[in-house]
């Protein structure tokens, strides 16, 4: 099985209330550049709890990319302000493909 960030010891019934009451899983974009490679990529999933911000779970990758996605000509000028736009936006929401999973998981 996957490992979700954010969901360690909470059962399945427990995650199904937390989607109810406005939790969602998201994942989020970073990107690293060296000169003429850049890469462009996406984290693991992270589970949002209700009432918490996913701006602030993103935070970690939002500065990443902001340190190290400028240095690469000429796709780190394109997809860092990309990825800062997604995170600070909130990353994004894959809660259904992960509840479709877990439904069909049993």
């Amino acid at each position: 099985m996957v490992e979700i960030s954010g969901t360690d010891g909470l059962t399945v019934e427990q995650v199904r209330d937390e989607v109810r009451r406005g939790g969602r899983f998201v994942v989020y974009g970073y990107c690293i550049s060296l000169l003429v490679i850049t890469l462009r990529r996406s984290s693991a999933v992270t589970f949002v709890r209700a009432g918490q911000s996913p701006v602030v779970a993103g935070l970690g990758w939002t500065f990443l990319s902001l340190a190290l996605g400028w240095w690469g000509f000429p796709w780190g000028f394109i997809y860092t302000p990309m990825v800062l736009v997604q995170n600070l936006g909130g990353g994004k929401d894959v809660t259904a493909d992960v509840m479709n999973a877990i439904e069909q998981m049993g």
